[in-house]
């Protein structure tokens, strides 16, 4: 999250070019969104007992375990050319990358477009979806969130900031929906039990997908490939392979102790 950060400002200041990064988490870890409160919503000790790390995000949205995953960012500005000045329209933008990429991998995919709208917040504004039933991101898809098979597969969130949008989320290749719930919190067991069975039929993950189509699944590193190339042909653009500088190294430190490694951060609300 940190370095997600540093890439947004080190853009901002001109110092770097628009950046796609795909990366995971080591150890696996359970992100909240911005405005979800840490203390209520989250099992401290099941985290603790799963050996799982923890941290606040710095955009809106729910939950999310990043486990067996592939996550994504994208920090580019505003006023680049073909980015539309609409934060819907730019974030359905920004995704196209994602319909393409699962496309390719030979599912049948589609970008709803009928719920809500996608998890933003720009200083005090944020924009959100309909009321979720969970704490869990996976469990309701926004506008413009991939669907396969009636279920949602990927999850992003977007925050904009002087000009630059930062947006990342998650590509999910398998989903281990115990796991999760048992990190977060319910009023009751029977409530919890009967939220999971609804986020089973509302959240998939992209191998559990080619499974059931008797379709071999696929590795981090193929999916890695493939959406490297999704994303250049969604933003019609020429992905060059590049390193963190040293200003964004020295920033995403300071901000990794600073801020994301800080109770004051990720306990804050």
């Amino acid at each position: 999250m940190a370095i997600d950060e540093a890439i947004s400002l080190a853009h901002k200041e001109g110092a770097v070019p628009p950046t796609v990064r795909f990366y995971g988490w080591n150890p696996a870890s359970l992100s909240i969104g911005y405005f979800q409160q840490a203390e209520k919503e989250v099992d401290f000790q099941a985290l603790r007992e799963h050996g799982l790390g923890f941290v606040r995000r710095s955009t809106g949205g729910r939950a999310v375990l990043h486990d067996q995953e592939l996550t994504y960012s994208i920090v580019v500005s505003e006023r680049y050319p073909g980015i539309p000045a609409n934060v819907a329209e730019a974030y359905a933008e920004l995704s196209s990358g994602l319909l393409i990429g699962v496309r390719k991998l030979g599912l049948d995919a589609a970008m709803t477009g009928q719920v809500g709208v996608p998890e933003v917040h720009s200083g005090r504004e944020h924009v959100s979806a309909r009321k979720p039933l969970t704490a869990a991101c996976f469990d309701a898809p926004s506008k413009y969130e991939l669907l396969v098979d009636g279920c949602k597969i990927a999850g992003s969130a977007q925050m904009r900031g002087n000009g630059v949008i930062l947006q990342h989320g998650s590509i999910l290749l398998e989903l281990d929906d115990e796991k999760l719930f048992s990190v977060l919190r319910f009023a009751s067991p029977d409530i919890k039990q009967r939220m999971r069975s609804l986020f089973g039929r509302k959240a998939s993950a992209i191998n559990d997908c080619l499974r059931r189509r008797e379709m071999p699944p696929v590795s981090m590193h193929h999916l890695e490939n493939v959406f490297r190339n999704s994303f250049a042909e969604g933003l019609k653009a020429e992905l060059v392979n590049g390193q963190l500088t040293e200003g964004e190294l020295e920033l995403a430190g300071r901000l990794s102790s600073e801020k994301y490694g800080a109770d004051s951060w990720n306990y804050r609300r």
